[in-house]
């Protein structure tokens, strides 16, 4: 009850401090459901800006005098119940916690509120699960918080020895959290310390946690493939039928080099089991002609928009601006034709929105010239339409709130 009254009285106080400043700063003709976060342009050390919009497939919006100003330099983005969270990468220090719920085509201040910097999140029922990893084996503990997201507290924390979980003498690095049921997967890589080094790269790990209690269950092995996702990278995704497909982008390293023998892969969990299917590898570099998954976006109906890098381009941190379709049951690849140039792409949005129709997903790309655009992907047809400009920044998040 001391952790409740102490985060109500924390988050009354950050709510009634937001009432005094001025947050009617998106301009009228601005308003509608769509969040767009965007970084100003020319700019160094500079917060996002979060701009809303009527429509992703026309027209355009600018930083000028508009959006609402981010605390803080690194901000990472989630929607979930309805609710948009800004949560900010404290870098060793506390991150704030702001979140926002749309009225009127506004954004609206909920409340703002201090965690541990964490270093993956995510939703689950009514919850937002987040974990503060270590990265030192002389203190192995990492510690996860759940957060409510209808009364806005942290209801319940502890922690995961991430070095015995392991059990290599190297420390488990969460990529990210999923939810599967009643449990959260999350898949991780083997490091050493800071450096990100590891003696272990062509092993595959997603350890299974019971959400109510998190105890550790179960920890799911493969060889086939290298570690699932990637530094703060979504690994994996439910379809519809509850079977669970995880790419590995194949970049672990010895702290200098990716050291990674195994191809970029996608493997499959089948709803219902615990264990990887061994009769499931969709080979990503087969077919794609040598390139590796970084991202994804998962549309529905096995689906999804995936981002890729050359074998040239490849890096244990880069995000691949080659953009392409992939069909999981039928272990298909087709590139993406209507985007600019891959010569002109300066970045391409990673946190992005899909109505989940199966075929239609956005994505902010920010180009070398500094112009920057949503961009509308119809995984039918393999194309790009040029949607809504955004001016004075570069996108860095997609999002929609109802």
């Amino acid at each position: 009850m001391k952790l409740k009254t102490t985060l109500a009285i924390l988050c009354a106080a950050a709510t009634l401090a937001s009432c005094s400043k001025n947050n009617n700063s998106v301009n009228p003709e601005n308003s509608g459901n769509y969040i767009l976060t965007v970084t100003p342009a020319a700019s160094t050390g500079v917060a996002d800006y979060l701009l809303t919009a009527s429509t992703l497939e026309s027209g355009s919006i600018s930083t000028a005098g508009n959006g609402i100003e981010q605390d803080g330099t690194y901000r990472y983005y989630v929607t979930t119940n309805n609710k948009f969270f800004s949560m900010l990468y404290g870098q060793g220090n506390p991150g704030a916690v702001t979140a926002y719920d749309i009225q009127g085509g506004k954004l609206n201040k909920l409340t703002n509120f201090q965690t541990e910097t964490v270093q993956a999140f995510t939703p689950v029922d009514n919850d937002l699960l987040l974990f503060k990893i270590s990265r030192t084996p002389t203190t192995p503990l990492s510690s996860w918080y759940k957060v409510n997201t209808n009364s806005l507290l942290i209801t319940s924390e502890g922690t995961t020895n991430t070095l015995q979980l392991a059990g290599n003498g190297e420390l488990a690095h969460f990529s990210w959290l999923t939810q599967v049921g009643t449990k959260v997967y999350a898949p991780y890589f083997c490091i050493k310390d800071r450096s990100f080094a590891t003696a272990y790269p062509d092993s595959t790990w997603v350890a299974v946690f019971n959400y109510a209690d998190m105890k550790l269950e179960k920890i799911i092995r493969d060889n086939r493939t290298s570690f699932i996702g990637k530094y703060f990278t979504d690994g994996l995704a439910v379809t519809e039928n509850n079977d669970v497909y995880a790419f590995s982008p194949a970049v672990a390293s010895d702290g200098t080099n990716i050291t990674s023998t195994k191809p970029s892969a996608i493997v499959r969990i089948k709803a219902g089991t615990t264990e990887f299917d061994q009769s499931y590898l969709f080979n990503f570099e087969t077919a794609s002609g040598g390139m590796n998954i970084t991202n994804w976006l998962y549309l529905g109906n096995n689906t999804f928009i995936v981002g890729a890098t050359t074998k040239a381009q490849k890096d244990a941190y880069a995000d691949g601006v080659n953009v392409g379709i992939v069909n999981v049951v039928d272990k298909t690849f087709t590139k993406v034709a209507g985007l600019p140039a891959i010569a002109d792409i300066n970045s391409l949005t990673t946190n992005n929105y899909t109505p989940k129709d199966g075929k239609t997903g956005y994505i902010g790309v920010n180009l070398k010239d500094g112009t920057s655009y949503i961009y509308k992907i119809d995984a039918a047809a393999h194309t790009a339409t040029r949607g809504l400009k955004v001016e004075g920044g570069s996108i860095t998040a997609v999002q929609y709130l109802k």
